[in-house]
């Protein structure tokens, strides 16, 4: 009997976990799509006015920071259609994939080195899903799971449905048919702690130094660290 539980264990692929923003690829993607859509949309900008009196208070607290972010996305997505909406998340990953540096290649090369010793590789991002994909098919890793954030349909065009930031990754990787622990997770923000602290290995990727000492603190033996380029 323990011979079979031990044969089971070995042939199951053991759970990795990278972010994206800031690991795979510089900066936020989701963020740098809607600055794309306001150039060519000036005009949303002004859509944004209202919130203007009310942002003092809203950055304050992390719930005022995901609100005053769900009202800037349904304001900057108003009018376009999830299906226009994925048109242009395509169109926009087309372009910033063949921009130079926009991927981080020791982080990409470490990822497919998990995926070559057999491990169950997923990325697991605050970025939207079809935006996410769209630039992993562009250094054709469209085979890897994703968890991401999701948008919806409604009468005002695409608008939230899942924030997929902090505890949420948590949530939604269960909802993946995902649980902890974890084998090992990639990550540079301080927000997935909660994933971090699920992991058997946590890596924080190009860490400063504020960032590795609260993390070397709440992290203890399991913390590592990598510099990527």
């Amino acid at each position: 009997m323990n011979q079979a539980v031990s044969s089971a264990a070995a042939a199951t692929p053991r759970v990795v976990l990278f972010d994206f923003d800031g690991v795979l690829v510089r900066g936020d993607s989701f963020s740098g799509f809607l600055r794309v859509r306001v150039r060519r949309q000036a005009w949303r900008l002004a859509l944004l006015l209202p919130l203007l009196p009310a942002l003092p208070l809203l950055l304050l607290r992390r719930r005022g920071r995901r609100i005053l972010l769900h009202c800037t996305v349904r304001l900057l997505l108003l009018g376009t259609s999830l299906s226009r909406y994925r048109a242009l998340a395509e169109s926009h990953a087309r372009v910033q994939a063949l921009r130079r540096g926009f991927f981080v290649p020791d982080a990409v090369s470490a990822l497919r080195r998990h995926l070559l010793r057999g491990d169950r590789v997923i990325v697991v991002t605050g970025c939207e899903e079809h935006l996410a994909r769209a630039l992993l098919q562009a250094v054709r890793l469209d085979g890897v799971e994703l968890v991401a954030s999701r948008l919806r349909r409604s009468w005002l065009g695409a608008v939230p449905a899942v924030h997929n930031v902090g505890r949420e990754k948590l949530r939604q990787m269960e909802a993946h048919g995902v649980e902890p622990p974890f084998a090992c997770v990639y990550s540079d923000a301080g927000a997935d702690l909660p994933m971090l602290l699920a992991a058997e290995r946590a890596v924080l990727v190009n860490p400063g130094e504020s960032l590795r000492a609260r993390m070397q603190a709440r992290l203890g033996s399991r913390y590592a660290e990598v510099e990527w380029s």
